[in-house]
């Protein structure tokens, strides 16, 4: 763990934890649902929002499609037994089999995002029936990086982990008690058989979040990133990957053609009031 990432754990549960109870609140609701996929960032959220709402007020829902590994339903009720959240299991294998057998010539990337976008799609469904908030489970080196599925994975009414490097959120789900096999395992999307994200992303998550944190953070330039024993390869990539993945951190781009445009110059917090 990189000294410069290292979090007080203690404090950032109880921030995090803080964060999902006062922003359920000014909705008026009182549940959250998410969905959990065995690993690890899903796993975290399933703690905060149990100690945040209490456990019979978090519903996880575990969705595997056919080639979903069974450790990664395994693991995801492992999470759910050891938080004492509610789970439910809704395979997702009939309507994306349904949909691509009209198109049998569909790659991997097409496949995988239809998959993330039919589990967002039965989240926001399960939120209407049982009254609650959809929670986020992307961390920060998935945000800059773009790694992830828009109105997918990507989507969500709160997002606990979006300001967390992957580095960390694994410091603090030791901290917070997540099943050591979930967090010793190589994170996956398991969207095919020995699917890795380390190995989609062409490197490992440890010296990326090392990078992205000074060069984000730390706003360093290539020069100095150099300087500090950074790969020149590896730094033009992760700024290529963060600069062309910023229209998936934004919500869509409205033209302007009135006085005051959403968006842009008619903005109010959540809370500003009726």
């Amino acid at each position: 763990m990189p000294q410069e990432l290292l979090l007080d754990p203690g404090l950032a549960i109880k921030l995090l934890a803080g964060f999902l109870k006062d922003e359920l609140q000014k909705t008026g609701l009182k549940r959250a649902v998410l969905g959990l996929s065995g690993g690890i960032d899903s796993a975290l959220v399933a703690g905060l929002a149990a100690k945040a709402l209490g456990p019979g007020n978090v519903w996880g829902l575990l969705m595997p499609y056919k080639s979903s590994s069974a450790e990664s339903l395994s693991h995801g009720r492992a999470v759910a037994r050891a938080f004492g959240i509610h789970s439910q299991v809704v395979p997702i294998t009939a309507q994306v089999d349904a949909y691509f057998r009209r198109f049998p010539r569909a790659d991997a990337l097409r496949r995988g995002n239809k998959m993330a976008r039919e589990r967002m799609s039965i989240l926001y469904d399960h939120s209407a029936a049982l009254g609650a908030l959809v929670l986020g489970t992307s961390n920060k080196t998935e945000l800059l990086l773009g790694y992830g599925t828009l109105h997918g994975d990507l989507a969500s009414a709160l997002n606990p982990l979006g300001d967390l490097y992957k580095t960390q959120v694994r410091q603090l789900s030791l901290a917070l008690g997540v099943p050591r096999a979930v967090v010793a395992k190589a994170p996956s999307a398991d969207l095919w058989a020995g699917q890795t994200d380390e190995a989609d992303l062409g490197f490992a998550y440890e010296k990326a979040d090392l990078l992205l944190y000074h060069m984000v953070d730390r706003r360093a330039e290539d020069q100095e990133l150099k300087a500090l024993g950074f790969e020149a390869r590896l730094v033009a990539l992760l700024r290529r990957k963060v600069r062309a993945s910023q229209y998936k951190r934004r919500m869509p781009l409205i033209a302007k053609v009135s006085q005051r445009t959403p968006g842009r110059d008619f903005r109010y917090p959540r809370d500003w009031g009726l």
